[in-house]
């Protein structure tokens, strides 16, 4: 039973999953690591499938185990898999850090690179090794034994920091609510919030009233429509000093030391490899030759959207004044203000938007634009193992009804669910024998939401901007589902330069402003009338609406991230986001906020000295978009060519080439420009 666990070729069985299965099949997946590095190294094998393939069968073993056991403890959180998780992810990066340090094995598969009959290999395999060979390398496999043995403890002290971080991030979230027993103080909210309130509070065991949480939709319902300032102040705060030495936790979940011992820690590695700082080591696996070019890129960028965004807050101040009696407008403010303004200026009510994305209709409309733009069916199966009732499993399947793919839905928020929205592997693609076995494997992602759940008799309602977030995230999807690379490491999302990962994400979500795919996801939860064309021409018309603002809030955080880890204006990350905001911010929070303290993208995630990524990306993303716009939009000639250029290659080849052969040419930055409303 533990063995079958590092099995990649059946689905996860997550209730075999408990943390001391955990920790046997982690036992035998790193020990065969060791046995199959220690054969290799002996016995130096020049063919590259003796030399290549036992390598990779054993990384798919621990990922099989791994993958399922992180997304378990990001959906279905508890103290026991936590600590299970934690000490297994230590115990892997001791494991690789030592696999990618060893020379012996280095010099092995260097070889097969050197080799005549390399040059005759596929695509894959040829960016399989050189892929490796990097990682190698910048896993310090070059260094004199103390720096290398310096390097690998550094390695393993931040993985296990940065598992307490985003645990401390969940922590902080699932510790605060408020129990509201006067429906005044909740004037505003809508219905299906409401509802969604009252199941927080029998969930609870409450007798009663409504409870607010800083789970992303309990935020989002508060600071958009409560008419209660007091309310928008504490929940603002409550979230926005989550984890930190601020607000109603204060110190509690404090993230402040552990912000500072990774921040040194990265610069310690980065000057082990010889990068002179953090952002130069990042840069070696993206697209952007070096810092100086993105800080000229974002800062460019500033310039160009900050005379909209102070437009945008100076109108926001005199509404605020004039309409809503608010003359000291505050950052809570904002979103109810905007919320607002946009019902005043283009009758655009976001309640009554909602009303017309339950969340079934939502996906019924999803799946036929996957189907118009790729030729995929997707089919719900009930026969596979789920971790929670909101979950689902589709098979994905081309136009010949082959399965090509699977995928897992979980839509909706909950307690003990890690927040926002995020794409994940489940399995990676295997051809037939890459995984010891005549099976092949076809690929499986993870689609993750948190989306407001089901309140009562009402069906769980989407934002419009949650419609763009579920298509951000299939576009993550796609990119791994529609692999056609048989070696993992360069397959899919993986190796896929980082600051070029958001292009298929940012691309899917500008069908949300197709008024045809719009009505074909919408349904009004009561009447079943399809999204009105007048109402969608008023959201059409609201769609760059303080869109200078939104810009010059990304711009922040991708400064803020990439000054922080240059260290030229110091490292304390309260110091640097303060001048950043100097510099182009116009919003400017409380002393008190901790923004940083529970930015995960940055200190837990994937995101380090690359959060630019995502306005970098969008350039390619809104240019890429105008291509389906001169064929129609939904055109599946488009469609199919974006599938075959960018997803099903991987990182076979470079990004940029991927980008050209689709598109004919290089991205141009007007598109983003245009996309939001800044050019002129």
């Amino acid at each position: 039973m533990t063995r079958s666990l590092l099995d990649p070729l059946p689905l996860p069985d997550y209730a075999a999953l408990t943390p001391a299965a955990i920790g046997e099949a982690l036992d035998l997946a790193l020990a065969d690591m060791r046995a199959v590095v220690d054969r290799i190294i002996a016995e130096k094998p020049k063919d590259f499938d003796a030399a290549w393939l036992p390598l990779e069968q054993a990384d798919v073993a621990i990922e099989a185990l791994w993958s399922a056991v992180s997304h378990l403890k990001s959906v279905a959180n508890t103290p026991e898999l936590r600590e299970a998780h934690a000490a297994g992810q230590q115990r892997i990066v001791e494991t690789m850090t030592a696999v990618f340090q060893d020379h012996d094995l280095y010099e092995v598969i260097a070889a097969l690179e050197a080799a005549p009959e390399f040059a005759k290999r596929s695509a894959a395999d040829r960016a399989a090794v050189e892929h490796m060979l990097r990682s190698f390398r910048l896993s310090g496999v070059a260094l004199d034994a103390a720096p290398r043995a310096r390097f690998a403890e550094i390695s393993v002290e931040l993985a296990g920091l940065s598992t307490e971080f985003s645990a401390a991030v969940l922590d902080a979230t699932d510790a605060w609510s408020e129990h509201v027993t006067d429906a005044e103080v909740l004037a505003g909210i809508p219905e299906a919030a409401m509802a969604m309130f009252a199941a927080n509070a029998e969930a609870k065991g409450l007798d009663g009233g409504w409870v607010v949480t800083l789970q992303w939709p309990s935020v989002n319902a508060v600071l958009t429509f409560a008419e209660n300032r007091g309310l928008r102040e504490r929940v603002y705060a409550a979230f926005g000093t989550r984890a930190s030495d601020q607000g109603p936790d204060a110190g509690k979940f404090d993230n402040t030391q552990r912000i500072a011992r990774i921040l040194e820690l990265r610069r310690e590695a980065a000057g082990l490899l010889g990068f002179a700082d953090p952002v130069e080591w990042s840069l070696a696996t993206k697209m952007a030759p070096n810092a100086g070019e993105v800080l000229h890129f974002l800062r460019d960028l500033a310039s160009r959207a900050r005379p909209g965004a102070e437009r945008d807050l100076a109108d926001a101040r005199a509404f605020a004044a004039q309409e809503l009696g608010i003359d000291d407008l505050q950052p809570w403010d904002l979103t109810h203000v905007a919320n607002r303004m946009r019902l005043s200026r283009f009758a655009v009510d976001e309640q009554a938007v909602r009303a017309y994305f339950p969340v079934e209709r939502v996906l019924a409309g999803w799946q036929v634009l996957l189907g118009r733009l790729f030729g995929i069916t997707l089919v719900e199966r009930t026969d596979v193992a789920l971790w929670h009732a909101d979950a689902r499993y589709y098979d994905v399947a081309d136009d010949d009804g082959t399965v090509i793919a699977g995928v897992y839905l979980d839509l909706h928020a909950r307690a003990g669910k890690q927040g926002g929205a995020w794409m994940a592997q489940a399995r990676p693609r295997l051809s037939a024998g890459a995984s010891g076995s005549n099976a092949g494997r076809v690929p499986v992602a993870y689609l993750t939401c948190n989306f407001a759940p089901k309140g009562g008799d009402t069906p769980s309602l989407l934002a419009h901007s949650e419609v763009e977030t579920l298509l951000h995230e299939t576009g993550h999807c796609l990119h791994h589902l529609f692999t056609r690379v048989n070696r993992p490491n360069v397959a899919g999302t993986s190796g896929f330069e980082w600051d070029a990962i958001e292009l298929p994400s940012q691309l899917m979500e500008d069908f949300a402003w197709d008024r045809e795919v719009l009505t074909g996801m919408s349904g009004h939860y009561r009447t079943g009338e399809p999204l009105p064309v007048d109402l969608f021409e008023k959201m059409l018309a609201a769609r760059r609406f303080q869109s200078g603002l939104f810009v010059l809030r990304q711009i922040e955080f991708g400064l803020f991230d990439l000054l922080l880890h240059l260290g030229t204006m110091g490292s304390d990350p309260m110091e640097v986001i303060g001048a950043v905001r100097e510099e182009v911010a116009v919003v400017h929070p409380p002393e008190w906020h901790r923004f940083p303290h529970a930015f995960t993208h940055v200190f837990s995630g994937g995101y380090a000295s690359g959060y630019y990524s995502y306005l970098w990306a969008e350039v390619l993303a809104a240019d890429g978009f105008r291509k389906f716009v001169e064929a129609g939009v939904v055109d599946r000639a488009t469609g199919d060519a974006f599938r075959d250029e960018v997803l099903a290659r991987g990182a076979t080849r470079p990004a940029a080439e991927s980008y050209r052969a689709f598109r004919g040419r290089d991205a141009e930055v007007t598109a983003l420009l245009e996309r939001r409303g800044l050019l002129g």
